[in-house]
């Protein structure tokens, strides 16, 4: 086989660079010790919506917040779900939950300070040992029709809010009979009611009881929590955009016994993770994150859902929060932590193993943003096995400070520029900012331009 001129320098070159590399320079083996200092939850925006999604086989409980922010005599809640809800099945939930699922899953930034090169520290490895996870009105004939066609399925009272069961056969009868019964509906909602008419799916109707939501003295609504069967995994979003033609951000906490789970209708994409950014971003961490994701969410032609965490509640790395115990487990509706190991299949040896219950655990973190015109579907989810961990995680590396009297700590120097270049060009690329300002945020010098030998190793590939 005859070489090319090109491919004979690159052959040179790499021995001659992997020999020098060999004998004359040996990289300290350097660990760092990092921890959280910030994270990216659902303070971040004016307005996110979130929903807790506890789910086994068919049962899912549904945690769904109210950030209301008119008069509370004005609040109403309608949706749709599969099937018609009894009083048992629908709760008044703790408001600190969703803060605490929001917490222990946001995305983070850590820091890490690099130690002395001229002193390294050696660490043992040692397998990382995960903590255990924490272990584990009917109806009573109220049907009656009307000229609206409008069946009242169910008619109950939870806590501060009045709840009604509705079934329908025309989205503009239902639109007319909310109004006509109190409910400030938005105009414009018939079409978006009309589908899940279409799937006969019932409708769960909220509104403030005044006078019950005064006499505890509640400052906000709290969140209702609705517990029901059936194979439709699925969140509707669509009722959310009556009248909305701006950006709307949703937060979903799945958990799951078994791993991630994924939206079907649209692709499911990792937000960027685990890139070493400048450190002047502690201080500006809100503006990086909202950037980043702009910027992801714009390149992704704004029509997917993004990945920000999915881990086993047993353990993070790092913690910015503890996760969860078992009466918040409880609280978030994960019904399944009082039922018996699951036998696993024999193996080969004729040996049947049990999961733990400890191990049935996994929550997974789900961001949209979207539009009506980028979302004209509702939300459909699987459940996989996949258990593989990940977190949106941004780094800040501090370089040493101290003396670099050796040539382990010349070499780390001399290496610094080089460094501090690539963490401005990596947040350019996640943010969209002006490298310039980047580089006058770190104190930069402008790049130089390429010599001539330079340009020779980039035209040979390295």
């Amino acid at each position: 086989m005859t070489l090319s001129i090109k491919q004979i320098f690159r052959v040179l070159i790499s021995l001659v660079l992997s020999f020098v590399v060999l004998f004359y320079f040996t990289p300290a083996a350097w660990a760092f010790c990092g921890f959280y200092v910030a994270k990216a939850d659902s303070k971040l925006y004016n307005q996110a919506s979130q929903v807790v999604i506890a789910r086994k086989d068919n049962r899912t409980v549904l945690t769904m917040a109210n950030d209301y922010q008119g008069d509370v005599k004005d609040f109403a809640m309608v949706v749709p779900v599969p099937t018609v809800l009894k009083k048992e099945q629908v709760k008044v939930a703790k408001p600190k939950i969703i803060e605490r699922l929001d917490a222990f899953s946001a995305p983070r930034l850590v820091e890490y300070f690099d130690e002395d090169p001229c002193n390294p520290v050696v660490y043992e490895e040692r397998a990382v040992q995960s903590s255990a996870a924490p272990t584990p009105a009917s109806r009573n004939n109220l049907k009656r029709k009307n000229d609206l066609e409008v069946t009242v399925e169910a008619k109950f009272n939870v806590g501060e809010y009045d709840i009604v069961i509705l079934s329908a056969k025309e989205s503009n009868g239902l639109q007319t009979w909310l109004r006509r019964n109190g409910y400030k509906i938005p105009r414009g909602a018939r079409s978006l009611l009309r589908p899940y008419i279409r799937q006969g799916m019932k409708f769960f109707v909220a509104k403030v009881n005044l006078d019950k939501f005064e006499e505890k003295g509640y400052q906000f609504l709290r969140p209702l929590q609705i517990s029901y069967e059936s194979s439709k995994y699925m969140l509707p979003i669509r009722l959310g955009m009556i009248n909305s033609t701006a950006e709307q951000d949703l937060l979903v906490y799945i958990i799951s016994p078994k791993g991630q789970a994924e939206v079907t209708n649209y692709r499911t994409v990792k937000v960027p993770s685990n890139t070493n950014i400048p450190v002047f971003v502690k201080d500006e961490f809100k503006d990086f994150y909202k950037s980043m994701f702009k910027t992801v969410y714009t390149k992704e032609d704004k029509k997917v859902a993004f990945l920000e965490y999915a881990w086993d509640m047993g353990t993070c790395d790092p913690c910015s929060a503890q996760p969860l115990n078992r009466e918040e487990l409880k609280d978030a509706g994960v019904f399944w932590l009082n039922e018996p190991a699951v036998d696993l299949p024999i193996n080969p040896r004729g040996r049947r193993f049990r999961r733990p219950p400890s191990s049935n655990i996994f929550i997974t973190r789900l961001h949209v943003r979207y539009t009506r015109d980028k979302f004209p579907e509702d939300l459909m989810f699987q459940e996989t096995s996949n258990r593989q961990n990940f977190q949106g995680r941004y780094v800040l590396r501090h370089p040493f400070k101290g003396g670099l009297n050796c040539k382990a700590g010349r070499e780390y120097k001399r290496s610094l520029p080089r460094r501090f270049e690539k963490e401005a060009q990596n947040l350019a690329k996640l943010t969209n900012w002006n490298i310039q300002d980047i580089r006058k945020k770190m104190s930069l010098k402008e790049q130089p331009t390429s010599s001539w030998w330079q340009s020779f190793l980039r035209w040979a590939g390295f």
